[in-house]
């Protein structure tokens, strides 16, 4: 998985406002990609189902 690393100040604070949340959603999708790529004994296996995708991954 790719991130940003926003270490250095920012002068434009819109722009890492932006940034910050695009790197979530980013993160999130991945997160719902790697999920739904389980099958339904694995997510049992982790205490999950399906329709706990989309919770999990934007529950951030």
């Amino acid at each position: 998985m790719a991130a940003i690393e926003m270490t250095r100040p920012v002068a434009n604070r819109p722009l890492a406002r932006l940034m910050e949340r695009l790197v979530a959603w980013n993160e999130a999708r991945a997160t719902r990609v790697a999920l739904s790529r389980l099958s339904d004994r694995e997510l049992e296996d982790i205490g999950l189902e399906r329709g706990d995708i989309s919770t999990i991954a934007y529950s951030r």
